[in-house]
């Protein structure tokens, strides 16, 4: 595979740039500790556009089908709405009276219609973290516990796969998902790093699954038999989070942490990869489809 040249996007260096989608034609992503959801402008030299501003953390969105300019969020300490004025709904408060002081992290919705939402500790505690289901009725599940530190998940284009990082732990699981309940099953493991933590993750057209490395400067790209097929460099230390629209990779850093951050961390960046992407999913509340 022949990749471009990473390019940076847009004139801002955030604090922790995650939760990066391609959606409707744009890209959108979020400033985890600000409570910031951004949009990437066409003109590629202007800063980001804020959509909403949140006085918790917010983790990552999926939009809501049928509901145009509303988000679904993981933020907080649980899952809301963030509605087309920027004014929130709240569906749950997962982790609030939780024994740690926690906040949402990475979120998903998969090709069903579901909304999947991870957890963890500020501290980064070991197994303090969960990942919950929010259903079609808005139910809330905990569908696995003891995780420190999760990032993604990420689906297979039938939604019958879901690869999950425990980016702590430095590994990438991967669960059979049964598509009528939506249970995880028994997981194997996927990838495992001995520099750097896997962080935001998104699957191909191909099936193969892209991972920004977090501390390793790095993109890997990874086949469905779990072989290492590809490797981006970029010119940051802490790159987070990843999409693709069409051909091209979008990654997302942090300055967040860095004693020292250099002039490019926190920034976005774009390259040209040469394999698409699969369409962005929504949340469907009601009933499936």
């Amino acid at each position: 595979m022949t990749v471009g040249t990473p390019a940076v996007c847009w004139q801002d260096r955030l604090g922790l740039g995650e939760g990066i989608r391609a959606v409707d034609g744009g890209i959108v992503l979020v400033d985890i500790l600000t409570g910031r959801l951004l949009a990437g402008p066409a003109d590629r030299t202007a800063p980001l556009t804020q959509l909403a501003r949140l006085s918790v953390p917010l983790g990552a969105v999926a939009r809501v089908h049928g509901r145009p300019g509303t988000w679904i969020a993981a933020a907080g300490t649980g899952v809301c709405l963030i509605l087309s004025d920027g004014r929130t709904e709240w569906l749950s408060r997962l982790e609030d009276g939780a024994a740690s002081a926690m906040r949402m992290n990475d979120a998903t919705a998969d090709p069903f219609g579901r909304f999947w939402a991870g957890s963890m500790a500020y501290s980064a505690e070991d197994g303090a973290g969960s990942l919950y289901r929010i259903d079609y009725d808005g139910t809330v599940i905990r569908v696995l516990d003891g995780l420190t530190g999760p990032n993604g998940p990420a689906f297979s284009a039938d939604g019958t796969v879901m690869y999950l990082a425990d980016s702590v732990k430095g590994v990438i699981r991967r669960y059979p998902v049964d598509p009528g309940t939506g249970l995880p099953g028994t997981p194997d493991t996927f990838a495992v790093f001995d520099r750097g933590c896997p962080d935001g993750m998104t699957v191909d057209a191909e099936g193969a699954l892209w991972t920004a490395v977090w501390g390793a400067g790095a993109v890997h790209r990874y086949r469905a038999d779990g072989t290492l097929d590809q490797q981006i460099r970029l010119p940051v230390t802490q790159p987070a989070g990843l999409c693709l629209d069409g051909d091209t990779l979008y990654v997302t850093s942090a300055r967040h942490g860095l004693a020292a951050p250099g002039p490019l961390d926190g920034a976005v960046f774009a390259v040209r990869v040469g394999v698409p992407g699969l369409p962005h999913s929504a949340y469907r509340p009601g009933t499936a489809e």
